[in-house]
């Protein structure tokens, strides 16, 4: 048995988008461990591409790979290709969840990342996505999009915002999602930083801190701040810009000292807002259009020697290409 499938093979591609929290609200852990969060999502032009090539009947195996045809533009040394990886569990997870014959619904996904790893952004999230939709019309599944995000939930809070995409309130542990209307693109730069941080760490350094009286304390449920919302529905980035918070960017800053002087920088040279994405370590720096982001970008860039990355939302979820 051959370890890849053949040229001929049946393939589909998928691209699904990273995305930024915009506003990230966080209550204190359940009995659960989870934190309930109130966040509005917005999907970036910075995205992950899977491709799922079928298998030959018989051959019930599920592999993954990065791809070669469209490298990868980001460090991947620390993403697992093996089951632990979330593409590899959501073809999995599909083809458990629809009871699916195993011997006739192999797979080998193709991965091509282009979002931060351990960047906050949900890249992982938007292989999982990607890889669900682009499985579920290999193997002709019929399942709508809404059904897709419903099936996702399990996989992670980020996943199912990756594949509707676009501009979203999540509630719950993020992924109960209400659509957003942004009206006119946000224009961003993105700073991503040359290490990761653990989520799971940075949450429990939010309790740490809360506790020491060092963070300012959450809800029970966190409420979804309006403000955010009303701007974008506006069109404002000024209004966004002021109404834009972060409860993980003061752990975030503490386990990462250095993203505060970055953040400084890109206030310096124009942004309007310098903010932690999400649990960090990358950093979102709101500009007025897109010629301030691309201006900006390469400000911060020539001053810090870091990669800053002009981009825009929102953008479709998970699409077949």
């Amino acid at each position: 048995m051959s370890g890849l499938p053949g040229p001929s093979a049946r393939h589909v591609t998928v691209r699904a988008p990273g995305k930024v929290n915009l506003s990230l609200r966080v209550g204190p852990p359940r009995p659960d461990g989870y934190h309930p969060v109130a966040s509005v999502y917005l999907a970036v032009s910075l995205a992950e591409t899977v491709t799922a090539v079928a298998r030959p009947d018989g051959d019930a195996r599920i592999t993954l790979a990065e791809s070669t045809r469209q490298p990868s533009s980001v460090d991947t040394r620390d993403v697992p290709w093996d089951e632990r990886n979330l593409a590899h569990r959501a073809a999995l997870h599909l083809r458990q969840s629809l009871g699916l014959a195993p011997e006739t619904h192999g797979v080998h996904l193709e991965v091509s990342k282009q979002v931060p790893v351990a960047g906050g952004m949900g890249g992982g999230s938007a292989d999982a996505a990607a890889a669900l939709l682009a499985c579920s019309v290999l193997w002709d599944t019929g399942l709508t999009r809404s059904e897709l995000a419903e099936l996702a939930a399990p996989l992670g809070a980020d996943v199912p915002f990756a594949v509707t995409g676009g501009a979203a309130v999540g509630r719950g542990t993020g992924s109960e999602l209400t659509p957003v209307a942004a009206r006119r693109p946000v224009h961003l730069v993105l700073v991503p930083a040359d290490a990761g941080l653990s989520t799971p760490i940075v949450f429990r350094t939010l309790d740490e801190l809360r506790s020491l009286g060092r963070a300012p304390e959450g809800q029970g449920e966190p409420a979804v701040d309006a403000d955010v919302v009303r701007a974008l529905a506006q069109a404002d980035p000024l209004a966004l810009a002021l109404a834009m918070e972060n409860d993980l960017q003061t752990p975030a800053v503490t386990l990462f000292p250095e993203l505060s002087d970055v953040m400084d920088v890109g206030l310096d040279e124009g942004a309007l807002r310098a903010m932690v994405s999400g649990s960090g370590p990358t950093l979102l720096l709101l500009a007025h259009s897109e010629q301030d982001a691309a201006r900006l970008a390469t400000a911060v860039q020539e001053r810090t020697g870091v990669a800053a990355l002009a981009v825009h939302g929102p953008v479709p979820g998970a699409h077949v290409l």
